[in-house]
């Protein structure tokens, strides 16, 4: 099986600060009072309090619930004395709250979090839509929102998203990759299947001309109904033709519910899924038949094999595996992403010596770092900051995901 190269061109954005950091310092920060910018104190030990909104029931929960073990984890994983800010050290406090997969009441929480002194940074949002519904939110409270969702709108244009990050891959590097991907396959000819909604959208955009530049065929383009009522039919267009290969871009359970309706609908060849595909959900007993052989691309968070490195980041990678196993009995690739929204949060709190909201805006936004999901660059102009280069290829074997590449 061939390996596809990386474009070199994609690895130049790490590592890339813009001169006009200093200046964004010092106009972000707040006038409070407090030599740190922080709210006014409360009785007990000084706090960074992170206010999430969460899909832990709905159509989101397959993803939610995942982001809600990874921040208490992180939050376990800290220090009992708390985080170096300023001359004082912070414990976190975790405001977590279930939004139902529902924008407008996540849409509510972030306007109740952001209207409390106490809360400093808004994370959540698995869903695009959910995520942006917090954006408008954290947008006009100018608090910094880290979202967890799949969906390249959710921080474009970042002139209108100047309070807003996103963790996820863009969709252009995951097409790009699946691309490469598909090619090594033999595979020539290809339908894309992409759910409803802004993730689908991000999809329908990207993978043309990442197919193009692969030198694959792309046969047709099929969106999936929101629900089940009219999956069928989907499906039925979407082999017509008897396509080498599907693209499914969708995230679970969506993504396991296309795969089946599609292999009643007869397609017997392969899947190739984008990162939101790669939880439980997708390789549950209900879906198994169907996603066997199924390739993916997602962060290499997804396996363990540089467990045994000692640098930093390899160290926290392994202190996450190791708690997120031992509570939960197995660890899914989705899940260190907001474990690493609440390490970015405290990093940019101890640089800026703040917990001020502008402070820890105007530091999120030159972060440079490698994480547990993978590596991340922001820069005032770029907030989608997960990188190329953090991307990996996996097969499903056995109901497992098993690297490829």
């Amino acid at each position: 099986m061939a390996t596809p190269t990386f474009d070199p061109s994609a690895l130049t954005r790490r590592g890339v600060l813009t001169t006009a950091a200093a200046s964004l310092l010092l106009a972000a920060c707040g006038r409070d009072g407090r030599a740190d910018g922080s709210a006014t104190p409360v009785d007990g030990p000084p706090e960074i309090v992170i206010g999430a909104s969460l899909e832990l029931s709905g159509r989101g929960a397959a993803l939610g619930v995942l982001q809600e073990r990874a921040l208490r984890i992180a939050q376990d994983s800290i220090s009992p004395d708390g985080l170096p800010v300023g001359n004082l050290r912070r414990t976190v406090r975790l405001d977590i709250r279930d939004n139902a997969s529902d924008p407008r009441l996540a849409a509510r929480q972030a306007a109740e979090l952001a209207a409390s002194p106490e809360v400093h940074v808004l994370v959540g949002g698995v869903l695009a839509e959910v995520s942006m519904a917090i954006v408008a939110v954290a947008e006009k409270q100018r608090i910094p929102f880290v979202s967890l969702a799949a969906g390249d709108t959710v921080v474009a244009p970042t002139t209108e998203r100047t309070f807003v990050y996103k963790l996820t891959p863009d969709a252009t590097d995951v097409a790009w990759r699946l691309g490469r991907l598909i090619r090594s396959q033999g595979t020539r000819r290809v339908t894309l299947v992409a759910e409803a909604g802004l993730h689908g959208d991000s999809g329908v955009r990207a993978v043309p001309e990442a197919l193009r530049a692969a030198g694959v065929d792309l046969v047709r383009t099929v969106r999936l109904p929101e629900g089940t009522a009219g999956l069928t039919r989907a499906a039925e267009q979407a082999v017509t033709g008897a396509p080498d290969a599907v693209v499914v871009w969708g995230t679970a359970p969506d993504s396991g519910t296309a795969a089946r309706a599609l292999r009643r609908a007869g397609h017997d060849g392969l899947f190739f899924f984008d990162a939101g595909a790669v939880v439980e959900d997708t390789l549950s007993g209900r879906n198994a038949e169907a996603v066997e052989g199924a390739f993916a691309v997602h962060p290499i968070s997804l396996t363990h094999s540089t467990l045994t490195n000692t640098t930093t980041a390899a160290l926290a990678r392994r202190d996450f595996v190791f708690r997120y196993i031992q509570r939960h009995g197995g660890l899914s690739g989705f899940a260190p992403y907001a474990a690493d929204a609440l390490r970015l949060v405290g990093d940019a709190a101890r640089v800026a010596g703040s917990v001020d909201r502008g402070r820890l805006n105007a530091h999120l936004q030159n972060q440079v770092t490698e994480g547990i999901a993978g590596s991340y660059a922001f820069t005032p102009i770029r907030h989608g900051g997960m990188e190329r280069d953090s991307l990996g290829e996996y097969t499903v074997h056995r109901g497992s995901w098993v690297r490829v590449s």
